[in-house]
């Protein structure tokens, strides 16, 4: 009995300890509202875009996507850690413990529209973090 004791332990502590884990590579975070416009087209075009260039350019394992929705009272430590809004677009590289904002490139896009210079920019600022 002592023995499973210790084997439900360790078990436990192992478990634990590879939650704890900062995720590998960078972890792209991007912000958003859940407003009747985002339903329409403008806010989920830019998520979309922006996850299709990550996905298209790095492999899962180096680079994540993950939406934060601004109304889930869950995400309120994250939408406060970085100050964030609708669209707002932060890299996240855990394990060197760095982070930056780049919603103005995402900014820029919205306005202009040209997806080859906001892929680039993007693909530049991910490699700058990693």
């Amino acid at each position: 009995m002592k023995k499973i004791s210790l084997l439900v332990l360790a078990l436990i502590i192992s478990v634990g300890a590879m939650a704890q884990k900062p995720a590998k590579g960078v972890e792209v975070l991007y912000f958003k509202a859940e407003l009747a416009c985002c339903q329409a087209k403008a806010c989920n075009n830019l998520e979309n875009v922006t996850k299709t260039i990550i996905e298209k350019n790095f492999k899962s394992d180096k680079v994540t996507f993950k939406t934060i929705k601004l109304a889930d009272q869950e995400n309120k430590p994250l939408i406060d850690l970085y100050k964030a809004k609708s669209q707002t677009v932060v890299l996240v590289n855990a394990k060197k413990k760095k982070t930056l904002d780049v919603s103005d490139i995402v900014r820029k896009f919205a306005r202009h529209n040209n997806q080859a210079t906001f892929e680039k920019e993007l693909v530049a600022k991910i490699k700058g973090i990693l």
